[in-house]
């Protein structure tokens, strides 16, 4: 089989999907090839589906119109050209990489069997199929581990916790959540998954995976303390997913190399998502992913004028579990330098804090949890990057309600 589209698009995923509809609301369609064999589905949510919040089906995208299940294994540059799994090709004019980005897999002796696969019981979670593994094999009592203390650590401990599983969150460097919380707002995000029965031990790394039968039982920490393990899960982070682009020659560093009109270094193809590093940053997170594909769409669709220019992204989290839900929000710098000012409201009855960093009279950074009430005018004032108004006391900032 050989198709010929003007726009082929390589990924299924949030920012796949929505290049897709944006290009065909803007009269340009555009194929979308996906390998999984799911539906697209917004990855965000997985943690709410093996929390037993959703079904799978709740956090399905809307399907464009142009949809191929495939796996592509090459790109022929010359011809213009994919090549598939299945045999097939897709020819293209224009070619967009949204691949995404692959789970980190930490170096822990025994991680893998003799086949190098995963031992039963132990999960990466980035997928549907992950979290579909997870919710079958969890169940109230199981011993899950679960390896890093990121957003990703954090959700997934939570959803198994409310799942009845007795969790244990293993997080190498001191503190919960360390890349997006400073060190109080990182504290009340303990408490509430200790509130929920999760062991959390920091400053804590992982050695050894131990195996009987192809089967996970234990894991050993670096000190030679071992804890015993049902499910492991791995959430170490990601790794842009370049290996399609690297095939076929394209410049890659931490990410595929992209600029302001995503184009990498084959003028005729481009890409955007978790898989795309531009002006030095790859982000892997949805916001940037949705605003290089609106910012794409308009370009292929005629704009010439469009561009990428970067995100200033902001963090949201919700932890649901028994009583009411943990809310937090992060953006920018939630460190304070020499000579900034910091203005922070904590109430530690009701475990809510709220901090903002300014620097030469703009705000810089914030974190909240709790009362997410006022980080709409907070980001609003963080994004513009404007001097912020003399008018009041920063104390202002953390206590206007300019809606979330």
């Amino acid at each position: 089989m050989t198709s010929k589209t003007r726009v082929v698009v390589i990924g299924a995923g949030l920012a796949g999907v929505r290049l897709a509809r944006r290009l065909g609301e803007l009269g340009t369609p555009a194929l979308l090839v996906g390998e999984e064999e799911h539906r697209p589905y917004n990855r965000v949510l997985l943690a709410e589906v093996l929390a037993g919040r959703y079904a799978p089906e709740v956090i399905a995208l809307p399907a464009p119109g142009g949809l191929v299940r495939t796996r592509v294994t090459g790109i022929d540059r010359a011809e213009r050209r994919l090549d598939c799994a299945d045999g097939s090709s897709i020819a293209y004019d224009t070619l967009v990489l949204a691949t995404g980005s692959n789970p980190v897999l930490p170096p822990l002796r025994g991680l893998f069997t003799a086949d190098h696969q995963l031992p039963e019981g132990v999960h990466a979670f980035r997928t549907m199929d992950d979290c579909l593994g997870l919710s079958k094999a969890v169940r109230p009592g199981v011993r899950a581990v679960v390896i890093g203390g990121g957003l990703l650590g954090v959700s997934a401990a939570r959803a198994l916790a409310v799942r009845g599983a007795q969790v244990v969150l293993a997080q190498q460097s001191e503190r919960l959540m360390e890349r997006q919380l400073d060190p109080n707002a990182s504290r009340l995000v303990l408490r509430h998954l200790r509130d929920l029965g999760v062991e959390v031990h920091t400053e804590c790394r992982v050695r050894d995976v131990r195996s009987v039968g192809g089967a996970v039982r234990s894991v050993e920490m670096a000190d030679g303390y071992a804890l015993d393990a049902d499910l492991v899960v791995l959430a170490c982070g990601v790794r842009p997913r370049t290996g399609l682009a690297e095939q076929a020659g394209l410049a890659v560093h931490k990410g595929i190399l992209v600029d302001d009109e995503l184009r990498t270094s084959d003028p005729h193809i481009h890409a955007i998502g978790d898989c795309v590093q531009h002006d030095g940053t790859v982000y892997g997170l949805a916001a940037p992913a949705l605003e290089q594909a609106d910012a794409l769409a308009e370009f292929l669709a005629g704009d010439a004028d469009s561009r990428y220019t970067g995100t200033r992204s902001l963090t949201r989290l919700t932890l649901t579990g028994p009583g009411s839900p943990f809310d937090l929000a992060a953006f920018g710098e939630t460190e304070a330098l020499p000579g900034d000012d910091v203005v922070q409201l904590a109430d530690a009855t009701r475990g809510t804090y709220r901090k903002v960093v300014v620097r030469d009279d703009r705000l810089v950074g914030g974190v909240l949890v709790g009362e997410l009430g006022t980080v709409g005018a907070l980001a609003r004032a963080w994004e513009g990057a404007e001097p912020l108004p003399d008018d009041g006391p920063l104390l202002h900032l953390l206590t206007n309600d300019g809606g979330s």
